[in-house]
């Protein structure tokens, strides 16, 4: 049997184990399984590729085999220095600049199979469109992540006509397109020019969206990355590229739709930076404190809590950078064990990314059947004794359904204001990340824990 036969049962093998990884990915009871096909499917096809550039290879086989084996030994540190040292906080802008990462290897992959052999039309076009998906990853990308990073102001770029500025950036690569077919192996010019474009149209496309979105948009260049991925695959006719590239594009287009309906925002708007969107303008007076707030102690929750049969959870942002997860989940088997139903709620765009509260919660052994999606729990605060909002503020808050003028307006929440008493930990009055104040910290039912989360949930587990 001969290297290339192997290496393409080997792809074969490979792209049944992301399937399976997806499908293991899609409920936390399996996400541990899914993880490892995927690392398994990864590294078989690493094998296999490692395998059939040495067979292809016009080097001295020690000299490739060399070189493929210092790149391995440099990516495996530094990925391996990264997951030690990245924080969960941290977590949404390196997957943002991960992203970016793919991007630049298409563009990279474009350019080298170019000036390598510029091939007829059909290759020409793969190339060409494979430098335009990698350029727009890239630096969409890197202001992803320069905005989760607080780095760059999380607020919209909105220019003057920017939804003309992104047509007339999309015509001209349609132009450019024209001019590097026609002049076949003589084309890097106009391709070089549509990089340049690329460039510009991805950081306009994600500048434009405002950081309350930015899960979405995490999620997008996901499917972004995935698309770059698969057409590096026909520039470099590896199957499995195309079919991993395909995988990972789709999903994350499918969960970008549904992160879109769970924010109530339009999906053709969020992936096209806004177009057709109508600016939010808060009322006069938003950020304003609409009345007076009432303030506990973590003695006074713990005596709250005693008494409660029924507790809902609602973790957010503040959690993961309070490193509260472990004194929640401890707060909780206490709770549980004394007899009170005690679960979780989860928004589907708690935190900066799309399933950040259910990893921390995971990390932290919270049994997966107390931990509920929003349309699972919303129907059940009325008959909630006591909520806790941990380090939440922008889905729990009602202006999102009272207030039509609110940048938040029609987004879904969870309705923790329907139970008989809620208890609000923030460090402070600031608004959240969409900036925008909460009135359910001034209602008559609503208490405020100032101070470090985790601080006070260790005040309220000794009190307990």
């Amino acid at each position: 049997m001969s290297v290339e036969s192997v290496v393409q049962a080997g792809y074969l093998v490979a792209a049944v184990l992301f399937v399976l990884s997806l499908a293991g990915l899609s409920k936390q009871e399996t996400a541990r399984r899914g993880v490892l096909l995927g690392m398994s499917g990864m590294g078989l096809a690493l094998a296999a590729t490692i395998a059939l550039a040495l067979d292809r290879s016009e080097r001295p086989v020690g000299v490739t085999a060399g070189l493929i084996l210092l790149v391995l030994l440099v990516g495996a540190a530094v990925g391996t220095w990264r997951a030690r040292t990245v924080e969960m906080t941290q977590m949404p802008e390196l997957i943002a600049l991960l992203h970016s990462f793919v991007g630049a290897a298409a563009v990279l992959v474009g350019f080298g199979s170019y000036l390598a052999e510029p091939g007829g039309t059909v290759h020409l076009v793969e190339v060409f469109l494979g430098v335009l998906i990698g350029a727009v990853t890239f630096t969409g990308s890197v202001v992803a992540f320069g905005k989760l990073s607080g780095r760059l102001r999380s607020s919209p770029l909105l220019l003057p006509g920017r939804n003309w500025l992104n047509l007339a950036a999309l015509v001209a690569c349609g132009g450019l397109l024209w001019w590097f077919l026609a002049a076949g192996a003589s084309g890097l010019f106009p391709l070089l020019l549509m990089t340049g474009v690329a460039l510009a149209l991805g950081w306009h496309l994600v500048a434009a969206i405002g950081g309350g979105d930015m899960p979405v948009v995490v999620s997008m260049l996901n499917s972004y990355s995935g698309w770059a991925a698969a057409a590096a695959g026909f520039m470099l006719g590896n199957d499995l590229l195309i079919i991993t590239g395909a995988l990972v594009g789709s999903s994350g287009a499918i969960l970008s739709y549904l992160m879109c309906r769970a924010m109530n925002r339009s999906f053709v708007s969020v992936i096209l930076g806004g177009f057709g969107a109508e600016t939010a303008v808060a009322a006069p007076g938003a950020g304003a404190e609409p009345g007076t707030y009432r303030e506990t102690t973590a003695l006074e929750v713990a005596d709250r809590l005693t008494a409660a049969r029924s507790v809902i959870v609602v973790p957010g942002y503040g959690m993961a950078v309070a490193k509260a997860q472990y004194p929640v989940a401890d707060l909780v088997a206490r709770l549980t064990a004394r007899g009170a139903t005690v679960r979780f709620g989860i928004h589907p765009v708690a935190g900066r990314l799309p399933g950040h509260m259910n990893v921390l919660l995971a990390e932290a052994k919270v049994p997966y059947d107390q931990v509920l999606g929003m349309d699972e729990i919303n129907d059940d605060f009325p008959a909630t004794d006591v909520v806790l909002v941990i380090g939440a503020n922008d889905t729990v808050n009602p202006a999102a359904q009272d207030d039509p003028a609110s940048p938040i307006a029609g987004m879904p929440v969870l309705e923790v204001w329907k139970s008989r008493e809620v208890v609000v930990f923030k460090r402070s009055m600031a608004t959240g990340y969409a900036g925008v104040q909460n009135p359910l910290f001034f209602r008559e039912n609503t208490a405020m824990l100032f101070g470090d989360a985790k601080d006070q949930v260790e005040l309220i587990v000794q009190a307990l």
